[in-house]
């Protein structure tokens, strides 16, 4: 088994959906993203923000739309730049529709660094037909386009790119996958039903997300205030990032045997320690033909054994 770190003081990448507002409704959404999607305080978002880890390299801010809920994004870049001073890279997955240069340029001086424009495919409302507008926008503010991930690439832009922007969408193989067994896309049918695709050993999926690896950033995800090691989340969360600090979470993950077994990337073999054998937790999976439903299943089946009666997580150890 991979040694885990030790320090959840300092992370590389913490991807947080502050909202599940949005300008658009999707039918393909994993977390129920509409004009009508959950919200949370500005005092929840600046208690969880509190709670964050002292050093990290990198912060997602995610949605819904984040323009959508444009005075609480702008809280919260505010409250970041407060508390990590310019050392932490930040940046905003957004759908694009909302963007114009006037809204762009109070971003990048709240400290936005990277632009990632997550709706160039058929499934979003404009399908994609505003990457050349926003091709225009990005440019007129400076932001120079590329196709190096700073996730995936690895390293930190704030020095040799501190303005940059990409563009990705959903494809039926990748992000309609085998994290969408959730939401919309459950409700319409649209999730991949193939038990072979582990989304959990790749970027967003929780291997490595108590670190160990080298291959794939050490990323976590907070849904809300719900902290995960992934970004589907996990059916019942590690923590509550209003209440929790997020490092003493990760901690007493690393001490868990089932989420040891996701920073595996194996949630297959989360049960060993429990009389849940890896057969049959194939023959299951085999039969929910998805990886993150059987990590739903097992949790609920197991969750008196690795949750107590308040949530916390037990100590399921080796």
């Amino acid at each position: 088994m991979t040694e885990i770190k030790k320090d959840f003081n300092h992370l590389q990448s913490l991807y947080w959906v502050f909202t599940q507002l949005c300008n658009d409704d999707c039918d393909h959404c994993y977390n129920d993203s509409s004009p009508f999607g959950k919200r949370i305080s500005q005092e929840d978002c600046m208690a969880i923000i509190d709670n964050m880890p002292d050093h990290i390299e990198r912060i997602i801010l995610s949605g819904g739309e984040p323009l959508a809920d444009i005075k609480l994004l702008h809280a919260i870049l505010d409250k970041i730049q407060d508390k990590y001073k310019g050392k932490t890279q930040v940046m905003i997955q957004t759908n694009g529709d909302l963007l114009n240069p006037a809204k762009l340029q109070v971003l990048i001086d709240k400290g936005v660094s990277r632009f990632d424009i997550a709706s160039i495919d058929r499934y979003h409302k404009k399908a994609g037909g505003r990457l050349m507008e926003l091709a225009d926008i990005f440019d007129t503010c400076g932001v120079v386009g590329t196709e190096k991930d700073p996730l995936i690439e690895g390293g930190h832009y704030l020095a040799e790119n501190p303005l940059s922007w990409g563009y990705w969408g959903a494809s039926e193989e990748m992000w309609l996958g085998g994290n969408w067994a959730r939401g919309k896309a459950m409700k319409h049918d649209i999730w991949m039903k193939d038990p072979e695709h582990n989304f959990c050993t790749i970027l967003s999926g929780a291997r490595n997300f108590l670190g160990g690896h080298e291959d794939i950033p050490n990323e976590i995800s907070i849904q809300l205030w719900r902290i995960n090691p992934c970004c589907p989340g996990t059916h019942f969360p590690m923590g509550d990032a209003r209440k929790q600090k997020v490092s003493e979470v990760l901690d007493r993950a690393s001490k868990n045997f089932v989420f040891k077994m996701l920073n595996e990337g194996d949630p297959l073999k989360m049960g060993l320690k429990l009389g849940v054998s890896e057969a049959d937790a194939k023959i299951k999976n085999e039969e929910l033909k998805n990886i993150c439903l059987y990590c739903d299943h097992f949790l609920k089946c197991n969750k008196d054994k690795i949750f107590d009666k308040d949530g916390v997580m037990a100590d399921v150890v080796e």
